[in-house]
């Protein structure tokens, strides 16, 4: 049962149960410190007016050079179909 709950996943990925709950714990701040970041932009637009992309993108770039297939494609971020145009 300890095994099943605690062991499995981290075992899937390659990871120890500690490596895994690092990883996920990094993971978690940083997305906690980029919502923020994105709750003040939101309120004060002239602060951190990159940090909340800047942040996906760089968990993005880790998680995808944590899985060997995926790590050959293009980030989904650089593909025609997510590039947002603007018109000035």
């Amino acid at each position: 049962m300890i095994d099943r709950i605690f062991l499995s996943h981290p075992r899937s990925v390659g990871e120890s149960y500690g490596e895994h709950a690092r990883t996920a714990a990094r993971f978690g701040f940083t997305m906690i410190a980029g919502g923020a970041a994105c709750v003040v932009h939101a309120v004060l637009p002239f602060l951190f007016v990159r940090t909340a992309s800047d942040s996906v993108k760089k968990l993005y770039a880790q998680m995808k050079a944590r899985q060997p297939a995926f790590s050959q494609e293009r980030p989904a971020f650089q593909q025609p179909e997510w590039q947002i145009e603007y018109e000035i």
